[in-house]
């Protein structure tokens, strides 16, 4: 079998053309991207827009595509963790680059935008509830890239320095280190956004140092994070998604950045559950620059 030949076991599409998971078809698909979580707030970037084209509805996976001020956009839920951005991103890049008809790599690649909007937990002084933080490298907890190939592209040095800093424990697996697409991180973050180190968790509750009935494997570890520093630069917020997000765009040559409301800090152990009033200001600022 022809080794760019992708078969239906490892390319999934639905009767009516499009694919698996996010029901999308190709060219329903624009170059400008915009993620989001939750699949509840797709409807409130795509409030912004000036006309939509279509909209599509699978699981937690929802989709608009429209425009917005002359830019084709699609905005995508991805619903919670590095596990379901490995769903979109790979099937993304699928709707961009493979022939759905001949299932084969397309000869001339696309290459996707893709900005993630979402909210964290800030870590440092300087990123309390309402901090707009962009992530310029994100280190990921949850293990994913790992199953990749490339994995020597990642920045390996931060990831020695990040395990020799916080003592970590090889039964967590091997923690990954991805940039930022750098234009991009210069493009959408200005002066009213902090550019930050993020750590992805493998969940919401044990991976972030939160403790209800079961105790922690390592009760000190979020103040190892906090302490760290490298080149001047320290850990500023939690988050799932963003270190898969960069990862696998890299991977895939496209141009990925996550961009973060707090609507938490742990250090003074404050939350604000109200946040979906206020990160509408976010999503404005991404439009405009995407």
């Amino acid at each position: 079998m022809e080794e760019n030949y992708f078969a239906p076991s490892e390319l999934i599409i639905n009767e009516d053309g499009s694919i698996f998971h996010l029901h999308l078809k190709p060219h329903e698909l624009a170059d400008k991207v915009i993620l989001v979580g939750d699949p509840g707030r797709v409807a409130l970037v795509a409030s912004h827009f000036d006309g939509v084209e279509c909209e599509v509805n699978n699981r937690e996976f929802r989709t608009i595509t429209g425009n917005f001020k002359n830019k084709r956009i699609t905005i995508v839920s991805t619903g919670i963790g590095c596990d379901n951005i490995d769903i979109v991103l790979n099937e993304l890049d699928a709707l961009a680059n493979i022939d759905f008809e001949t299932r084969k790599e397309k000869t001339n690649l696309r290459q996707l935008t893709l900005v993630r909007i979402g909210t964290c937990g800030g870590l440092q002084k300087n990123t309390p509830i309402g901090t707009f933080i962009a992530s310029k490298k994100s280190i990921g907890f949850d293990g994913l890239l790992n199953y990749y190939a490339k994995r020597e592209e990642l920045d390996i040095t931060f990831e020695n320095e990040f395990k020799k800093q916080v003592n970590w424990n090889p039964q967590l697996g091997n923690p990954y280190v991805a940039d930022a697409d750098m234009k991009l991180l210069e493009q959408i973050a200005q002066d009213d956004m902090v550019r930050g180190i993020t750590i992805s968790c493998g969940g919401f509750f044990g991976p972030q140092g939160r403790r209800l009935r079961i105790p922690l494997a390592d009760p000190q570890l979020n103040e190892k994070i906090v302490k760290f520093e490298y080149n001047g630069d320290r850990i500023t917020n939690f988050e799932m998604e963003s270190s898969a997000l960069a990862g696998l765009a890299q991977h895939l040559g496209h141009k990925a950045l996550t961009c973060c409301m707090v609507i938490a800090n742990r250090r003074q152990k404050e939350a604000n559950s109200g946040y979906k009033n206020t990160i509408d200001g976010l999503i404005k600022k991404v439009l405009e620059r995407i």
